[in-house]
């Protein structure tokens, strides 16, 4: 699998961070977008991906820096000349309530983004029920501690590589087990130390879950400013990580 990181940061604007949004690509072509911030739409342009060709977009929650983009992607698929000959299925995947709140914003002026030149299809996922995101690759969602609806993936492809992505959570021990030997896991990062709200992680609990979990590898993410102040490297050695552990960074690619 090919993993890019399109959206290392926050919903805070910074000047080399985008917001949530992660590619993948699997060895048998398949193409899935994790979160789906507003800049995502730009980052997958610039990173010269096949926007146009992709087959699934996953949603973990409802928050702007990880949702916004949905609606004005599909504004753009349902216009571009790259479009306008697909014939495959685009699957868009989220916690329950996700088809409303795409129906609610729909709504606001008739944009009828729904009727696209190819079939869209909208799945809300429950957490611990195996689904299919995309043809060959099997997921999972688990509920995290964020807000109501987040949830954390799994996925695996049929080479047996695996992605863990937890998204937005607050600390939860059990996404260590969740997570365990995996290939990647993508830990939210947000704050170096004395974080100031507890639904996020700080570097210490982030480094806890990668040590209960004992991925091949780890990339911190979701970065808010305050880590431009800091030494990465320095702050990770700390903990003795039992793996490469990676700080995420616009651009960023990964071959697993």
């Amino acid at each position: 699998m090919k993993f890019i990181l399109l959206g290392s940061g926050c919903s805070v604007p910074h000047s080399e961070r985008t917001s949530s949004a992660y590619w993948i690509e699997t060895q048998q072509g398949k193409k899935i977008l994790l979160d789906c911030s507003a800049s995502s739409i730009f980052r997958m342009a610039q990173e010269n991906l096949d926007w146009y060709d992709l087959d699934s977009i996953w949603i973990s929650h409802f928050h702007l820096d990880h949702f916004g983009g949905v609606m004005p992607f599909l504004f753009g698929t349902k216009w571009a000349p790259q479009t306008q000959n697909r014939k495959k299925t685009m699957r868009i995947f989220g916690p329950v309530g996700l088809e409303k709140r795409l129906q609610d914003f729909d709504s606001i002026s008739n944009y009828d983004l729904f009727n696209q030149p190819f079939p869209l299809e909208i799945v809300e996922v429950e957490p611990l029920e195996e689904f299919e995101i995309s043809d060959g690759v099997v997921a999972v969602a688990y509920k995290t501690p964020h807000n109501q609806e987040s949830l954390a993936i799994s996925l695996c492809d049929s080479s047996g590589k695996r992605i863990v992505f937890t998204s937005d959570t607050g600390f939860d021990e059990a996404l260590g087990n969740f997570a365990y030997g995996a290939d990647l896991f993508v830990v939210e990062c947000s704050f170096v130390q004395n974080k100031p709200v507890e639904l996020h992680l700080e570097l210490q609990e982030a480094m806890y879950l990668v040590r209960y979990a004992r991925p091949k590898r780890a990339v911190l993410t979701h970065l808010y400013p305050e880590w431009d102040l800091v030494n990465f490297e320095s702050e990770i050695n700390r903990f003795s990580p039992p793996c490469e552990v990676v700080e995420a960074k616009d651009g960023l690619r990964l071959e697993l």
